[in-house]
């Protein structure tokens, strides 16, 4: 259990890869706006308890590989960082807020998969021999 995360009532290991593009894939994500790019999105997970595992910032898309706690949602960590990382690249790179009319930065959708450790097959041989309990206490359809 070295490598997972403790909350109050809580030990997790719940990891995302996430991806998002630029709107219109315009390649605005060089020199100093893709270092303050990278540097909000640093500060905007450390307030969050959000671990940043690995990422990169391309000219129109961004890959972040981050470990989060249990009571953020996937939907939530997108919406709290394309859209605080947006409204403050905007407000500091005016050329930006040309390019982009006052509108977001990035495009309405995004990527995301689920990362983890153990596979399905490692699951389902723990539940099964799990308690080595009588069939009746088996969960699988049709196990008479």
């Amino acid at each position: 259990m070295g490598d997972y995360r403790r909350g109050a009532h809580t030990v997790y290991d719940i990891q995302y890869h996430f991806v998002w593009v630029t709107k219109y894939r315009y390649q605005v994500l060089r020199g100093e706006v893709a270092e303050r790019a990278r540097e909000l999105l640093r500060q905007s997970c450390m307030a969050r308890e959000i671990k940043i595992l690995k990422g990169h910032v391309s000219k129109d898309h961004i890959h972040l590989l981050v470990s989060c706690p249990p009571t953020l949602s996937r939907a939530k960590v997108m919406q709290y960082l394309k859209g605080r990382t947006s409204r403050l690249l905007q407000q500091e790179f005016p050329h930006l807020k040309k390019r982009y009319w006052g509108e977001h930065i990035w495009a309405r959708g995004y990527f995301c998969a689920t990362v983890g450790a153990v596979t399905e097959q490692q699951i389902r041989d723990y539940i099964e021999k799990h308690d080595q309990e009588p069939p009746q206490a088996d969960f699988t359809i049709g196990s008479d």
